[in-house]
């Protein structure tokens, strides 16, 4: 009942729980709507202001912005989702291997995810767009393998303090496997500050994207992309300024969604980090 009652009091969770629920419901409208059709070309109706020619005017091909925004917040998910997954599930096993059998196999663990680590997400594209190209695959891989030290780090730090509780000794005493104590007793206790580091790792990975893409690393055009949008919009930031500020407004919500939900989530999963905060 008192879970319920910070769930219902959370302001963070609250306002980022509305604006990743209207990102997300945005991205899946997109899939069977939109005001026009993205890739539509339109030259007599090129650099419209907004409310000119659709709700947010158009590009310098005549689209639709508001059409492209809405197609541009599925390509983000759909790159973001599944590459924080990857990583996610990598680096939890990562982890929690590191955590249950320590010595030498955690120092190795975490050796190799500081080599990781160095690298940023932008250079991992770079290196893996040479090897299969770039596109959305490329951008997959490289978000993916930057998020596997993350939770990594993540997963055995706390998986360490679940290790020292009586409850695991008790267990090891009784002659479990390491991997079923894992399994069984760590996972369950390990699973809400997983589930929050998901979601703020969910808000990097959509901004990684957009830098991606802007670069020409990530969604291939005529995909719409945010950061392609941005990309395109810097030749005409005094003619038509709406071209830039529209996809930034959609990154910076997008973003700010996603960090106010983890940190309601970790709240509500944790009132201690909460007291800590409000102390310091």
């Amino acid at each position: 009942m008192r879970r319920l009652m910070r769930l219902r009091w959370n302001s963070a969770l609250i306002v980022g729980g509305i604006l990743t629920a209207i990102l997300i419901a945005t991205a899946l409208l997109s899939l069977v709507w939109t005001p026009e059709v993205p890739t539509r070309v339109r030259i007599a109706l090129r650099l419209k202001a907004p409310l000119e020619a659709g709700l947010l005017g158009t590009d310098h091909f005549g689209r639709d912005v508001t059409s492209l925004l809405m197609v541009g917040a599925w390509n983000s998910l759909a790159i973001a989702w599944p590459a924080v997954l990857l990583g996610a599930a990598i680096g939890t096993a990562i982890g929690c291997a590191a955590a249950a059998w320590k010595g030498i196999a955690d120092e190795i663990a975490m050796r190799v995810s500081d080599v990781v680590f160095a690298f940023p997400a932008v250079l991992s594209a770079i290196m893996i767009g040479a090897l299969v190209g770039s596109g959305p695959l490329a951008a997959i891989l490289a978000i993916a393998v930057f998020n596997i030290p993350v939770f990594a780090r993540v997963t055995r730090g706390v998986a360490l303090q679940v290790w020292t509780l009586d409850y695991i000794a008790a267990a090891r005493a009784l002659g479990k496997h390491p991997l079923r104590i894992t399994w069984e007793d760590v996972m369950p206790n390990i699973a809400g500050a997983l589930i929050v580091q998901v979601t703020i790792q969910l808000a990097l990975a959509i901004l990684t994207e957009a830098g991606l893409s802007y670069l020409g690393l990530g969604v291939r055009p005529p995909n719409p992309s945010w950061g392609r949008m941005l990309s395109d919009a810097q030749t005409y930031l005094s003619r038509a300024p709406h071209l830039a500020i529209a996809p930034g407004i959609a990154i910076a919500l997008s973003v700010l969604g996603l960090n106010l939900l983890g940190d309601g989530l970790r709240d509500a999963l944790d009132p201690t980090l909460r007291g800590r905060s409000t102390t310091a």
